[in-house]
């Protein structure tokens, strides 16, 4: 079976209507997905597989309103060129991406290395940011553990079946509740064209440890959102990070691993929810 076999798959299961769409953003063919209708809320997963990460979330999201998951560069179904990758460029790359779509302003949601994606397009462009939900989020000095980094560094160069089950132990506080067809995905992206470049030209440096300066300027409403037995980036440091933005609030999900919207999605969408719809 082919990656868009796994990836069909998993929208099919989503209790929602969504539309599968692309745009070009420069150079860059950027696929993507969307459902719902009212303010944009903007999902961007983690360095892995691509928009269907969001999958679990997608339908709660889409009752209240457009949600829109790209698959972000040099992942999923879009374009892997040659790039730093690194969160100047992926930021850059995002704002391109709501440009296309005629989006001014948006709530966006972002996951692990989407969230510091989403920190840093903050940062560069505050006017274009309504509510800020960071889950998990790299960029706030978590550090993987030698057993977790060895089984990434696996996993992003020799994919495989058995290298994606040993590293579903770190991500998940139970690799059950990842659906298999996400798993199977996430190895075929890696296997295909482009797949190992985000890795491998990246180097981490979009999920590096950003300055607590940084993190005192983003002033939006935001909610940080953590596993409590997250295994790559410890909940600590999301606590943290909240207590430096002036306006962060936090959200410890028990029972949940790297990946809260897998592990306790009923919880998790919530959460979310509830936050980007308070007072609105």
């Amino acid at each position: 079976m082919t990656a868009k076999t796994y990836r069909q798959a998993l929208i099919s299961k989503i209790e929602a209507p969504v539309t599968q769409g692309h745009v070009m953003v420069g150079p860059v063919r950027t696929s993507y997905l969307s459902s719902g209708s009212g303010e944009p809320v903007i999902c961007l997963h983690g360095a892995g597989a691509g928009a269907v990460t969001w999958c679990p979330s997608i339908a709660a999201l889409s009752r209240h309103f457009q949600v829109i998951v790209p698959d972000i560069v040099g992942f999923g179904e879009s374009d892997k060129p040659d790039a730093p990758y690194d969160r100047p460029f992926f930021a850059g790359w995002l704002k391109g991406f709501l440009a296309e779509l005629g989006i001014a302003r948006a709530h966006l949601v972002g996951l692990s290395q989407g969230g510091a994606i989403a920190l840093q397009f903050a940062l560069d462009n505050p006017e274009m940011v309504d509510r800020l939900v960071l889950v998990d989020a790299g960029g706030l000095g978590a550090k993987a553990s030698l057993a977790s980094l060895f089984a990434m560094i696996w996993l992003n160069n020799f994919p495989s079946g058995l290298a994606s089950r040993v590293y579903s132990r770190f991500i998940l506080f139970n690799p059950a509740n990842r659906d298999p067809d996400h798993a199977r995905y996430s190895v075929a992206v890696l296997k295909g064209n482009g797949g190992k470049k985000a890795f491998r030209q990246g180097k981490g440096a979009a999920v590096s440890k950003m300055p607590g300066s940084a993190l005192r300027r983003v002033t939006h409403d935001s909610l940080i959102i953590w596993g409590e037995d997250d295994k790559l980036f410890p909940v600590g440091h999301g606590e943290a990070a909240s207590k430096l933005m002036p306006n962060a609030s936090f959200v410890r999900i028990p029972q949940a691993g790297h990946l809260p919207l897998m592990d306790q999605p009923d919880i998790f969408n919530d959460a979310v929810v509830g936050f980007l719809t308070e007072g609105k």
